[in-house]
């Protein structure tokens, strides 16, 4: 079964995303659980916890169709004490906010090396990150985002991916999330069925497919390589719709959240009614 959906607003409060979802025709959606330029939240409600669940079990979402995301100001790798611990602070209450929720993943990009520590050195911390959230937790899964390689983001490369898997000791709480832009702008090809074998099939050797859970829809907005993390409308930009078709029409991308993050909301019906009439040409 496939689960398209998109990144929607909570404004008003979380138990407000799944009725947005439902109104585009989602069958899966992607959240902030707080305001994602803080640090800090207010601790959710028993009532909004209530209020949130009742709405997704009225709309059909559980939670394996749903990805929280985290505050993009979170660096699990920051290259600072202070920032480092600020950080894990911050992810550790964002992993609590979703177990509160009944969500059993929580999606975040892997951090940033500030061109300060070396790339592996930062990739090691974001698994002591990891780790540590892990332990302060339970039931959700800490899903890492694959990025553009944009500045000095990590996570660009599958291998940057499989080198925090590694070392996090329960592999059973640990998984990915592919950005068709985010991949591309990293240098992998997807604008042929020939390039998205040959990049999957090299995710499954490196990472392996068995952590991937969930994905970011985007068309991207610069060229393959380009290491710039611009997303626009599916069909838009220089992926084209290939990719997508090949992701709606291949079974191992079944029984996950497949999120739009594109720009444009008002066309966000259009294009998951677009994606699921390619999943139905198979």
């Amino acid at each position: 079964m496939k689960y398209f959906g998109a990144h929607v607003s909570a404004t008003g409060g979380v138990e407000n995303a799944p009725l947005n979802a439902h109104a585009i025709g989602a069958t899966a959606f992607a959240l902030f659980t707080k305001n994602q330029r803080q640090w800090h939240a207010t601790p959710l409600s028993d009532a909004t916890i209530a209020a949130f669940r009742r709405n997704c079990e009225a709309g059909g979402y559980a939670p394996s169709q749903i990805l929280p995301h985290d505050s993009y100001l979170i660096n699990l790798g920051h290259p600072t004490d202070e920032g480092l611990q600020k950080s894990r602070e911050a992810f550790t209450e964002e992993m609590a906010r979703c177990e509160a929720l009944g969500l059993d993943r929580l999606n975040f990009h892997p951090g940033s090396y500030l061109k300060v520590i070396p790339i592996e050195e930062c990739l090691r911390r974001v698994a002591e990150s990891i780790n540590l959230a892990l332990d302060a937790t339970h039931g959700v899964t800490a899903v890492i985002e694959n990025t553009a390689g944009q500045g000095s983001n990590v996570g660009f490369a599958f291998e940057h991916l499989a080198y925090i898997i590694d070392r996090v000791e329960d592999k059973s709480r640990v998984g990915i999330c592919i950005d068709t832009c985010h991949t591309f702008a990293a240098g992998y090809d997807l604008t042929t069925e020939h390039a998205c074998d040959e990049t999957f099939a090299a995710l499954d050797r490196i990472v392996e497919f068995s952590y991937l859970k969930g994905m970011h829809l985007n068309d991207a907005m610069k060229p393959q390589g380009s290491h710039v993390d611009r997303h626009t409308s599916l069909g838009a930009g220089t992926l084209g719709m290939t990719v997508f078709r090949y992701i709606a029409q291949d079974r191992r991308f079944d029984n996950m959240p497949l999120i739009l993050e594109t720009p444009d909301e008002s066309r966000w019906s259009e294009e998951i009614a677009l994606l699921r009439q390619l999943a139905e040409e198979q």
